[in-house]
């Protein structure tokens, strides 16, 4: 093909569960993305999986695929490409493919593409010299080594290549670099070798205009308006040429807007140095990207150039790292922001009282301010704010005293505080971020392709 079009029809898990369907009818794609990860959420499905060897993925892709399986059985051509295995691609995979045999669909090709999962290599990794220092204290991993919870290396475009090339239809992988979801199809459709660094760059800025889905269809856009229908968004397509050139669209009649302010934001959303865009696959240089509007909800992008690729792979680490609890209440009534903030200082008076220094705690007034630090609002008092008032601990015990110290405001705190509560909110563990490196050499995919009879 010369031209290809890949839709995104997921940016993190939790998005819209009708996006991509509604894409898939209307979109005319060859390739649906789906884009689920961020550093929270492979904490979170380690989580899952240390619990249940058989969880650790995005649950919310098989009740996706379901929706889907029309779409698959009359659409020969359509392809999925998604990140939803997160922690556990082969057990996601083993999952889609019950779906697909319920609905006779027992030869469709499922590929779970996976080695980026380091925590069972970790001390090997550790004894041949691999430090995982931090990014900004470069202190060394070695201390917290038995807290540690996950470690994925950000892989790239070449295990998903490698699965396309033997006819997957479904491909499911682990922690890959978001862009790389759209990378990996235009490499395998156009055949563009590695060292192709402008074509690379060029497919990296189309994966990362889509990657957030709906935000690049007037989602966050700074400049809407009502005008702009956002109940019914539509999600983003690339139509991405063997040469590099690229247009950003959406399906014909849905909501939102395409257009060169939606997505020059989307552009320098997440990024750090614009001239390095560092992906596995490509250094990407964005700081002569010209975007240009060709008609309604149709916008060229064109300037992306590309360098060798970093000689180092980001991982995403993560430990065990204490406690933490958070829990609000409704204060009313005249001087809610004072009484509100006053309520915040008694829950900690009385934790402390009962024997527990709470190591970091945080007080907010949500209507008053709060959420918007150092922008001036309006000098009118709010009869109304909520209070919301977090703590962390290395103890369990102690965000546990303050999560029931809540409740009794309600009748022993000043007049004004409401119910509103819910249940008494529980003391979660903490899963820190520890952002670091590996040398790419150290680090390849693995890439396991069967039909769906075989899954299981």
């Amino acid at each position: 093909m010369s031209v290809i079009r890949i839709g995104n029809g997921a940016g993190f898990w939790g998005d819209n569960l009708d996006a991509p369907q509604l894409l898939v009818e209307t979109g005319q794609l060859d390739y649906l993305t789906l884009e689920y990860l961020a550093e929270l959420t492979m904490s979170i499905l380690a989580h899952q999986k240390s619990r249940d060897a058989d969880a650790g993925y995005v649950t919310d892709f098989p009740v996706v695929l379901e929706s889907l399986v029309p779409a698959l059985k009359s659409q020969s051509h359509l392809t999925i490409v998604t990140n939803a295995g997160g922690m556990n691609p082969s057990a996601c995979a083993a999952k889609v493919a019950e779906i697909l045999s319920a609905a006779r669909m027992d030869d469709v090709l499922i590929a779970a593409v996976s080695g980026d999962d380091l925590l069972p290599s970790l001390d090997e990794h550790l004894a041949a010299g691999e430090t995982f220092n931090h990014f900004e204290t470069d202190a060394p991993l070695a201390e917290l080594r038995q807290q540690t919870l996950s470690a994925n290396a950000y892989l790239g475009a070449a295990g998903i290549v490698e699965a396309l090339s033997v006819g997957a239809r479904i491909v499911i992988t682990g922690r890959v670099a978001d862009a790389s979801l759209t990378v990996g199809p235009a490499v395998h459709e156009f055949g563009w070798s590695w060292d192709d660094w402008n074509r690379l760059a060029a497919a990296t800025v189309a994966g990362h205009l889509i990657e957030c889905g709906a935000q690049a269809c007037g989602g966050m856009y700074s400049d809407w308006t009502e005008d702009i229908s956002l109940s019914d968004v539509g999600y983003p397509i690339a139509e991405l040429s063997d040469d590099g050139s690229l247009i950003i669209t959406k399906p014909e009649g849905s909501g939102g807007v395409v257009n060169t302010g939606t997505l020059a934001e989307q552009l320098i959303y997440e990024i750090g140095d614009p001239q390095h865009y560092l992906t596995p696959d490509v250094d990407a240089d964005f700081s002569n990207v010209e975007l240009s509007q060709e008609g309604a909800d149709r916008v060229r992008v064109a300037g992306a150039r590309g360098n060798p690729h970093p000689e180092a792979f980001k991982v995403s680490l993560s430990y065990r790292d204490g406690y933490m609890v958070s829990g609000t209440l409704v204060i009313c009534g005249p001087n809610a922001t004072a009484k509100a903030r006053r309520c915040g200082e008694m829950i900690l008076e009385r934790v402390k009282r009962a024997g527990h220094e709470l190591s970091r705690t945080n007080i907010e007034c949500l209507g008053a301010g709060d959420s918007l630090p150092r922008i001036a609002l309006a000098d009118n008092e709010p009869w109304e704010v909520v209070l919301r008032i977090t703590a962390y601990d290395a103890s369990r015990e102690a965000v546990d005293r303050l999560s029931r110290e809540l409740a009794p405001l309600v009748t022993s705190g000043p007049p004004g505080v409401t119910g509103y509560t819910g249940g008494r909110p529980k003391p979660r563990p903490v899963a820190a971020y520890w952002p670091t490196t590996i040398a790419r050499n150290k680090v390849s995919p693995t890439v396991e392709t069967k039909p769906a009879s075989e899954w299981n």
